[in-house]
């Protein structure tokens, strides 16, 4: 598999967890669980646009 296949496959799995903590943050009831998982997912996500923007050859990542 390429680097780029795999950086994009790792972008995905990337997306995909946050995606999961957003809902889990949805579902709980404990409002320190709820900012903790809304905090993980949103790192996640500026991780992943971070690797998605150097994979496609952006030299200047958006942070």
């Amino acid at each position: 598999m390429s680097g780029a296949g795999e950086s994009g496959s790792r972008v995905q799995q990337m997306r995909a967890k946050a995606q999961d903590l957003k809902q889990a943050a949805e579902q709980t009831t404990d409002p320190e669980e709820r900012r903790r998982l809304k905090e993980k997912a949103g790192r996640l996500d500026r991780q992943s646009e971070q690797e998605s923007s150097m994979a496609a050859g952006d030299i200047y990542p958006s942070e």
